[in-house]
């Protein structure tokens, strides 16, 4: 019986142990990748805060529709008119 009990201790210390190990390892990937994917807010601001005609112009295909898109979101709130959405597009698109 001694024997019974000494080996389920054991288990139970080495389960305890890799529990604790594994849930400090989470916290830390958990906040590394918090810390990547949150951007600075000094960035984020002037970013929400600057109009779709002051961005500056796409790199890539995906850009240019999250762009695009923006627009359409804009012309559909009566923010711009067709003429400006018009002018705007072949900005981004010739970009």
């Amino acid at each position: 019986m001694p024997g019974l009990l000494r080996g389920v201790a054991r288990t139970a210390v080495v389960a305890g142990t890799a529990t604790a190990v594994s849930n400090r390892v989470s916290r830390r990937q958990a906040g590394r990748w918090a810390s990547q994917e949150a951007p600075a807010p000094a960035q984020a601001a002037p970013v929400q805060a600057a109009p779709v005609a002051a961005a500056p112009a796409a790199a890539s295909m995906d850009d240019k529709l999250d762009q695009l898109k923006e627009l359409a979101a804009l012309k559909d709130q009566g923010v711009l008119t067709e003429a400006e959405f018009a002018a705007q597009k072949a900005r981004i698109l010739s970009s």
